[in-house]
């Protein structure tokens, strides 16, 4: 995958011509892969990048704070470097500007047509406990079943919280476990026994399924946007 520095737009010559067409080719390959069925990690990619772009374009020094995984230091030191040359420089401020306004525009776009396609695999979803729920959910294990009806794959999971900016989220860590044949022995209820038998660490586990009847691509779409909707059917049942 074609991929673009996180200081794309204000590296080496600014041109706009230059930086378009970068953009486009970047962007071409993003659409590829949406076309594809295929939305992570390029969705993410793409809204980090529109964040990015706009934050600087808002004179936000603090881009450490809003993107601490991905900046280095000298990466924002140099874009505040530029921030200062732009305000010094009329003629190199308007290309940047003018770089920065059609980039936001045409990635905003793209990031539309990503959550299309989310929201689209979201609302196909269909998630239920399997058996009782205990209290304590936070870990447990989700069944995972696509539209081509012959696996069901098992993953374990873990839920955790962390604060950013006063606001507490949620997050999941998965593991894959196996995956069982369809049919009418390896049942939902089954294989949560089989779960119990084999793996003592969790004796009193949360178990959920999560069924589609799309044939997505399960890891860049179908189990990415499995995690996040299992995550909020999980604090919407806490709620």
């Amino acid at each position: 995958m074609k991929t673009l520095s996180e200081t794309w737009f204000a590296d080496g010559y600014i041109d706009f011509e230059l930086k378009k067409y970068t953009l486009l080719a970047y962007l071409q390959e993003i659409n590829y892969y949406f076309n594809e069925n295929k939305l992570y990690p390029q969705l993410a990619d793409v809204i980090f990048h529109y964040n990015n772009i706009v934050a600087f374009r808002e004179n936000k020094k603090f881009l450490q704070e809003q993107f601490p995984k991905k900046l280095t230091g000298i990466q924002i030191q140099k874009l505040q470097v530029l921030y200062e040359q732009m305000i010094e420089d009329d003629e190199l401020m308007q290309e940047l500007e003018t770089i920065i306004n059609y980039s936001a525009g045409i990635l905003k776009t793209t990031i539309s047509s990503g959550t299309e396609l989310y929201e689209f695999v979201e609302d196909k979803l269909t998630i239920f406990p399997v058996g009782i729920i205990p209290l304590d959910n936070v870990e447990g294990y989700f069944f995972l079943s696509d539209g081509n009806y012959r696996y069901t794959r098992v993953f374990q999971y873990r839920l955790s919280f962390f604060e950013k900016h006063d606001e507490k989220y949620r997050s999941i860590k998965t593991n894959f476990i196996n995956e069982w044949q369809k049919n009418i022995t390896n049942s939902y209820e089954n294989i949560k026994a089989e779960l119990l038998r084999n793996k003592r660490d969790l004796p009193n586990p949360a178990v959920y399924s999560i069924e589609t009847d799309l044939n997505f691509p399960v890891e860049e779409t179908l189990l990415p946007i499995a995690k996040r909707s299992l995550v909020r059917f999980i604090s919407s049942q806490a709620a």
